[in-house]
């Protein structure tokens, strides 16, 4: 458990399953101290607890990012046991909206609020509970899960894209405001991931994975491992001079 994350203090919101509990997992194996925060807290306990059997130090907590109270609390206690923080990947989205998330004439204003609530007032509202206890500890890194989509132009999911984009002012924001004080902020654009929830399920067409690898110069799709090995870097003393930016992990598949 040693490694160039040894001793950081880090917060990963959405970690009970996917990109998030890899991510976690990659942190705890270069020997951060994490916390594994999710509405999901049965699922965020499990892989703690599978996590902390190797020796790591983590711990679940509950967060609700619809919910400013519960952010701010889970954020505060996550960062009294950890005595402090040094950095956090906000990876949470509300992926059932995605489904609903038609186009601008047909949407739903129920959908569209939803999905800029959890996807980008959410992330703002752990922004607002980080950022001063990375100030106190002299700087550190925010690490922000956006999407290509805020760039592609997609005929479809209009509200999803939106968050992304705004989420990417978001973090370009904070990267300027604060950057002189020793905070950096980036986003990571993950492409089409296989989480291994995805391939337990089997709910991904075969013509969709060869029609992606087709349209790819690469030779696989991507893994959540490939989107954690990311954070991790970005969370770490190696990225301190990357700042507001937006870094696509997607194979080649778009190339801005």
């Amino acid at each position: 458990m040693h490694g160039r994350l040894t001793g950081k203090r880090i917060i990963v919101v959405g970690s009970a399953t996917g990109i998030g509990a890899a991510t976690v997992t990659r942190l705890a194996h270069e020997g951060a101290r994490v916390c594994a925060a999710d509405i999901n807290l049965d699922g965020a306990t499990r892989l703690a607890e599978t996590v902390a059997a190797t020796g790591a130090d983590v711990f679940a907590a509950p967060i609700d990012l619809a919910d400013e109270a519960s952010v701010a609390a889970s954020f505060s206690s996550a960062i009294a046991r950890l005595g402090g923080l040094d950095g956090a990947h906000i990876n949470a989205a509300d992926l059932q909206t995605i489904f609903a998330d038609s186009d601008a004439l047909a949407e739903e204003l129920s959908v569209f609020d939803r999905t800029i609530t959890v996807n980008l007032r959410g992330h703002l509202l752990c922004a607002r509970a980080a950022l001063p206890s990375l100030l106190d500890a002299g700087g550190g890194a925010l690490v922000f899960t956006s999407s290509g989509a805020a760039d592609a132009g997609d005929a479809e999911r209009p509200a999803y894209a939106a968050s992304k984009s705004g989420l990417n002012a978001l973090m370009r924001h904070i990267a300027s405001r604060w950057g002189r004080q020793g905070v950096t902020a980036n986003c990571i654009a993950p492409g089409f991931v296989m989480t291994p929830e995805m391939i337990a399920g089997g709910q991904v067409p075969d013509a969709l994975i060869s029609g992606f690898l087709k349209a790819t110069p690469s030779t696989r799709v991507g893994a959540a491992d490939d989107i954690a090995a990311m954070a991790a870097m970005l969370l770490s003393d190696d990225a301190r001079w990357i700042n507001g930016q937006v870094i696509h992990v997607n194979g080649g598949g778009l190339m801005p």
